[in-house]
């Protein structure tokens, strides 16, 4: 079991360098897994960890309101890095929530929290529990929201899983750099209903 004194050694030695990051985790031996939206610059993590364990866990939780561009996406990257994708979905269709209930609910209306849950982290959940991984690779970084800045690359989820994020450090153009170099593709046309705005988190992360 890692410390908080292993964690704080492994942030300042490692946080700032991806590969090596990527190399430490796998090298500890445990479960992993990955996961991922098909958002904006999702190649590059999935590159990162793929080119050293092809077969590692790709979860991607798909609450019915993607755009096709990213589900496009999500089929490119598939065949091009060979992933062993993995989608949860929710409990009902997005036909039949939206007939029941109607359209998905904006961020300041009070069943936000409860659509959520059923769309997000509902299949989340059903994830870490089929999966069981002892380390989430993620591509959290800090500039994206006001939650995520005060995280560290490496850090103990709620349910003791080591959450590892290589690319925390990196800016966008460091991201798009690191595509160019691979020949990798981009996708910007993507939308979180849970989240709805860039700076919004979408809850996942808070919860576990």
């Amino acid at each position: 079991m890692l410390t908080a004194q292993d964690l704080d050694r492994i942030n300042r030695e490692l946080g700032t360098q991806p590969a090596a990051l990527v190399d430490w985790a796998y090298g500890l031996g445990k479960r992993n897994m990955v996961t991922t939206n098909f958002g904006p610059f999702s190649a590059v993590l999935l590159h990162m960890v793929t080119r050293v364990r092809p077969d590692i866990p790709v979860v991607m939780v798909d609450s019915g309101y993607g755009t096709e561009a990213t589900y496009r996406y999500a089929d490119e990257l598939t065949r091009l890095l060979h992933l062993n994708l993995q989608m949860y979905v929710p409990r009902r269709t997005r036909a039949m929530r939206e007939a029941v209930d109607g359209p998905a609910p904006t961020p300041d209306d009070p069943r936000h929290a409860a659509f959520t849950t059923e769309v997000k982290l509902e299949p989340f959940g059903r994830a870490i529990a089929e999966v069981r991984p002892e380390v989430w690779f993620t591509a959290l970084r800090k500039d994206q929201t006001e939650f995520r800045a005060s995280l560290s690359p490496v850090t103990l989820s709620k349910e003791g899983i080591l959450k590892v994020s290589p690319v925390f450090h990196w800016s966008s153009k460091q991201m798009n750099d690191y595509l160019k170099a691979h020949g990798l593709p981009n996708n910007f046309d993507y939308f979180d209903p849970t989240k709805v705005e860039d700076k919004r988190e979408c809850g996942l992360h808070e919860a576990h």
